[in-house]
């Protein structure tokens, strides 16, 4: 196995171009840039002072998780081996840096012998260099429905887990959502309801979809690249490199249980961080309305409703959307929801 390099001008078009670092079957002549790491996570890391370690990887090397540093991304430093991970690694391994803990978050591959089940370990690290023993934060829910592999990455508040499920029944892999607040207790979404959902029988991605680190998000939606294939997981098959769009913010969201129900979504005590309440949704001939639960002058009645598709929609009462007077207090939000769909709300000045 091994890491190959490609470069895109729209994310559309790809080019692969010969570098000239790896020999591969007697020549050069090639986009190689590592040869050797199972599942490798790389990734440019915004934080780091030192140039040389500007690019980190995350994979299985031989026969233990390692780490590997590049200034470019092209030409990277010899494996670096951490056994203490104690992770059997045969996945998409793939890290990011968690803010809240100040430390560095890998996630990889455990197994269950005892019951013959993939797990999703967790791992985190200081430097980068020194490693936490994995542990399990995910499983599926049974031998026949594994977690294969999880991609994580921050978004909004949360983290976001792209996770990879294999049905041994199918012998197919789909690709769900799984979200969690710290990195380390983790709650799956729909389960078996794909993010991705895999094409028709003979089509290039009807056996296995696996997601690719990481979604690229851009004002007009979010790209999700994925890898598909035309058969199933155990068999021989083609691989594709696929794109998914998403709407802006269109990762999940709440929406009645019919069509002619009304929805309402009452949320937990949360800070008021700005002087307006911004929200995205979906409107199907219906409309939102949201309001500050018990404050006078921002109820739902005082509310100008949402009649259409929005992102980052600023909300307007009779007196104006002005929340100044909530900024730094704690207040509920309340959501009446007809025929819409709510994706995300957060405040803004």
């Amino acid at each position: 196995m091994g890491v190959c390099y490609a470069i895109s001008e729209d994310g559309i078009s790809w080019e692969k171009p010969e570098l000239g670092l790896v020999e591969f079957q007697g020549s050069k002549a090639n986009n190689i840039v590592l040869r050797g790491p199972h599942g490798a996570g790389i990734r440019r890391d915004k934080r780091e002072t030192d140039p040389q370690r500007r690019f980190k990887a995350f994979f299985r090397g031989r026969d233990q998780m390692c780490v590997a540093f590049s200034r470019d991304g092209l030409r990277w430093s010899d494996p670096i081996p951490c056994p203490e991970i104690q992770a059997r690694g045969d996945t998409h391994n793939n890290w990011l840096w968690a803010p809240e803990l100040g430390r560095y978050v890998g996630f990889t591959r455990l197994w269950d012998r005892k019951e013959g089940v993939r797990l999703v370990g967790r791992t985190e690290s200081a430097d980068f260099l020194n490693w936490t023993r994995a542990e399990e934060v995910l499983r599926g829910e049974g031998p026949d429905r594994q977690t294969y592999a999880m991609i994580v990455f921050r978004y909004a508040s949360l983290y976001l887990g792209l996770l990879m499920v294999l049905n041994r029944d199918e012998d197919t892999v789909d690709c769900e959502l799984a979200v969690s607040v710290d990195t380390i207790r983790w709650e799956r979404i729909c389960t078996g309801t794909p993010l991705i959902p895999r094409g028709p029988e003979g089509s290039y991605d009807w056996g296995c979809v696996f997601a690719a680190a990481y979604p690229v998000v851009r004002k007009d939606g979010i790209r999700l690249y994925y890898a598909g294939s035309d058969g199933r997981h155990s068999d021989w098959r083609r691989g594709f490199f696929c794109l998914a769009h998403l709407r802006p913010d269109g990762f999940a969201g709440l929406e009645p249980i019919g069509e002619e129900v009304t929805g309402t979504v009452l949320t937990a005590p949360i800070e008021c961080a700005g002087r307006r309440l911004l929200l995205s949704a979906d409107v199907f001939n219906g409309s939102v309305r949201a309001a500050i639960a018990g404050a006078d002058g921002f109820g739902l009645e005082n509310c100008k409703p949402i009649l259409s598709s929005v992102a980052g929609e600023a909300v307007v009462w009779d007196g104006g959307g002005d929340l100044s007077k909530f900024v730094g207090k704690r207040v509920q939000l309340l959501f009446e929801l007809r025929s819409a769909r709510l994706y995300a709300f957060g405040f803004s000045d």
